[in-house]
């Protein structure tokens, strides 16, 4: 390939601009401080997003963010933004702390234990700050 653009940077650079264009003060896009700004979607959101919009038999949002949970972990849990807002979004479309806890417990089997650990140490990051705001209520 003789193409000297790269096309990451490139994308990078476009994600930047439209970050800019939400909030001129804005001088880089971080993907933290997307999660500080909007750490979850409403149920009804993710449901239109993520849930039942291709197939009404589909699956519904609370089972696809699971399964985004799986492969987030798969891939070493190498985003602890993406993470954590996917364990928010998943507790906020019904699963439980327990389906989180097994999903990622599933995950060792096929992306070992250190891929393990680190995404339960995310998603415990997610699960106290949930227990904390619900001992607040």
């Amino acid at each position: 390939m003789t193409d000297p653009v790269n096309p990451f940077a490139a994308m990078m650079a476009q994600a930047q601009e439209m970050a800019k264009a939400f909030n001129p003060a804005l001088e880089s896009f971080s993907p933290k401080d997307i999660e500080a700004l909007w750490p979850t979607m409403p149920k009804e959101f993710m449901e239109m997003m993520f849930g039942k919009g291709i197939s009404k038999e589909g699956l519904d949002a609370r089972t696809r963010l699971l399964i985004t949970l799986a492969g987030l972990t798969m891939l070493g849990a190498q985003s602890d933004t993406q993470m954590r807002m996917t364990v928010r979004h998943a507790l906020e479309a019904g699963a439980t702390k327990d389906e989180i806890a097994e999903t990622i417990a599933m995950m060792s089997m096929f992306a070992g234990i250190p891929s393990m650990n680190r995404a339960m140490e995310f998603a415990r990051q997610v699960l106290d700050e949930h227990e904390d705001k619900d001992e607040e209520t």
